[in-house]
């Protein structure tokens, strides 16, 4: 079983460069294939996934990558029922809203947890 990294977002995309960060350094870790990788948005953070990124910071990172997390099959976790999620518009990948005991799951289920 390979090991499993949970790369949770809680920083705002609008004045921030650490989701675009975050996506960034998700996308180039998977890419290996030797771990297992899970994004988790909460709060502004779930901005990352709108369509309209072009004035968030390093905008061309969420472009860039987060096609690369839909290419594995499976959603980037965001918090249920977040405010921003009425801002999205058509989100960039497709995306699987949990509750916080879900969250708590995944986090204990995780070999590593990153912050951001």
């Amino acid at each position: 079983m390979k090991p499993r990294v949970l790369i949770i977002v809680d920083s705002d995309p609008r004045t921030s460069g650490r989701p675009a960060e975050a996506i960034r350094m998700a996308a180039g870790i998977g890419t290996w294939k030797k771990v297992e990788v899970l994004l988790y948005l909460r709060g502004a953070a779930v901005l990352s996934l709108s369509e309209y990124s072009d004035e968030w910071i390093d905008e061309d990172n969420f472009t860039r990558y987060l096609p690369i997390l839909q290419e594995w099959g499976r959603p980037v976790y965001v918090q249920k029922g977040a405010s921003e999620l009425t801002l999205l518009g058509e989100p960039l990948t497709p995306f699987e809203e949990v509750s916080d005991a879900q969250w708590a799951t995944l986090a204990a289920q995780s070999t590593y947890v990153f912050r951001f």
